[in-house]
């Protein structure tokens, strides 16, 4: 995967927070602060799960991409660079055998 495109979207969010522009929808959202950034993120995890429910692959794909920017403006609002979440993902890419501890942590959750 190409990481380039969500590094480009992150740094445009991160833009926005630093240099808010009138009629931005990213700066609206910071404007509005967590809780309104976080209902976003929830909102559009249930679109998510309803879109891959229909099963309508590009319905599925736009909720996705939905879903992946307001993350990314939680990110930035929390201060989390997107490389350390790359940087994880990566580390979890790496593993092998960890379907134990998967369906450990499944149990818990």
């Amino acid at each position: 995967m190409n990481d380039d495109v969500l590094k480009s979207l992150y740094r445009v969010v991160l833009d926005r927070k630093a240099h808010p522009q009138e009629g931005s929808y990213t700066c609206y959202l910071f404007d509005k602060g967590l809780d309104k950034i976080l209902k976003k993120v929830g909102e559009e995890c249930a679109e998510t799960i309803i879109a891959a429910k229909n099963d309508v692959p590009a319905d599925t794909v736009g909720e996705i991409s939905d879903l992946i920017y307001h993350l990314m403006v939680m990110m930035a609002e929390k201060g989390i660079p997107l490389d350390d979440v790359l940087a994880e993902l990566d580390r979890r890419a790496q593993k092998i055998g960890n379907l134990k501890q998967m369906r450990q942590t499944d149990k818990e959750t």
